[in-house]
């Protein structure tokens, strides 16, 4: 049904439960792919850079994150792929989904910016009313 799904992870709990219905989905069809998109933006590229000093540390600092998804992709035996973004996160989220068009694109509906979480996740809620293909948003 969905071979070729999108899932928008920052690492944040709301990322975690996304990937797992993700992960589901995919187990639906041998055939189905998993790319995971992390964004990176000017804030957390900023914050980063003030505590991490090289490019390395900076690499694994950002693999961290996506740990635990990666982890659970692999157990789940998925096909997957992680792919590293540099933007603001919902405009680059739109545009890499529309620009590969994908068959769904999955989200959580928080994210790990305090900032944004006031709002029905500001991120979710841009992807939703501008991605192309269909928008799981998991709470």
């Amino acid at each position: 049904m969905f071979k070729d799904i999108l899932l928008a992870s920052d690492g944040s709990e709301y990322a975690i439960r996304a990937s797992e219905k993700a992960i589901y989905l995919a187990q639906q069809d041998p055939e189905s792919k998993i790319t995971v998109v992390y964004i990176v933006d000017a804030a957390t590229s900023r914050a980063d850079a003030t505590h991490i000093y090289n490019s390395l540390e900076l690499d694994q600092s950002r693999k961290l994150k996506l740990e635990i998804t990666e982890r659970k992709l692999k157990e789940a035996g998925v096909n997957y792929e992680i792919v590293v973004l540099a933007g603001d996160p919902g405009p680059t989220i739109v545009k890499y989904a529309n620009d590969n068009n994908f068959d769904l694109c999955v989200i959580g509906s928080r994210g790990l910016n305090r900032l944004q979480e006031m709002v029905l996740g500001s991120v979710s809620h841009k992807v939703a009313k501008r991605v192309d293909c269909p928008v799981m948003i998991v709470k």
